[in-house]
């Protein structure tokens, strides 16, 4: 009887710091620390606790930031981000990435072959993304 007592108490406590795990995964804040430079003086003088930058954008562009724009209480950048290309909540198709901030399929893509920026040279064609595929 003890021992599923003990097995209870033991389930309980791994569920509860599951829970919290997934819970601070879904939060998209963005910690304190490090420069604000731009940022006001009542940002800086948050210096503990963790903020979310659809109520504090700029700390999308402080230094470590995953993007320099605010979606859905996520830091992002819309010129690489696939699911906010160009403007939040612009999601490119499934085989598509995004490249300064246009879904393009880079398999065909001559401008974007195989990832982006990677021009294929004049006369040469993009196919399964490599340059003149044959």
């Amino acid at each position: 009887m003890k021992i599923l007592i003990i097995l209870i108490i033991l389930l309980a406590l791994v569920i509860n710091l599951f829970a919290t795990l997934v819970e601070d995964e879904e939060k998209d804040v963005f910690p304190t620390y490090g420069s604000l430079r731009g940022a006001n003086r009542f940002l800086a003088q948050q210096s503990r606790g963790l903020l979310k930058c659809n109520k504090n954008p700029r700390f999308c562009r402080v230094k470590g930031s995953t993007g320099p724009n605010c979606c859905k209480k996520k830091c992002v950048n819309v010129k690489t981000d696939k699911q906010n290309c160009g403007l939040c909540g612009k999601k490119c198709k499934n085989q598509e990435i995004c490249c300064k901030g246009k879904c393009v399929n880079p398999l065909a893509d001559k401008r974007n072959c195989g990832g982006c920026n990677n021009r294929c040279k004049k006369g040469n064609s993009c196919v399964y993304g490599m340059c003149s595929y044959a």
